[in-house]
């Protein structure tokens, strides 16, 4: 797994330098790219640390790679659009386990209301 111990040293090189610049070569894509499209999501006018440039970099580095993995998982010698897709389908209903995680906090919130309000009226009619 040679891709992991490159990893690994673009771990280390990240901590060594703190907030100075990495040189490309050592980053799995260009910085500009990744410079350009989160000033593309970004508010105006917002500065953008290299470590986060760096950081950002190599996640999408290991993303890569994750994906990568699976599809080199088929038994094919080929990759089409219908395995790409289902490698990605987990990281793309991550918004879809958000909601969920949220509708189930607010069923929860609700029985806890509910329960909150049970005790009080077992609290005034049993009084000692």
């Amino acid at each position: 797994m040679a891709d992991g111990k490159l990893e690994e040293e673009q771990v280390v090189a990240v901590e060594e330098e703190d907030d100075e610049e990495l040189d490309d070569s050592k980053l799995p894509f260009p910085k500009a790219t990744i410079v350009n499209m989160l000033r593309k999501h970004l508010n105006q006018g917002k500065q953008i640390k290299g470590q986060v440039k760096n950081e950002m970099n190599i996640w999408l580095g290991k993303m890569v790679e994750r994906v990568a993995g699976k599809l080199n998982a088929y038994p094919y010698t080929y990759v089409d659009g219908s395995m790409l897709r289902e490698a990605i389908e987990p990281y793309e209903n991550i918004q879809d386990i958000e909601k969920e995680k949220e509708r189930i906090i607010k069923q929860l919130e609700s029985i806890k209301a509910a329960c909150d309000v049970l005790i009080l009226e077992v609290d005034r009619k049993f009084v000692k």
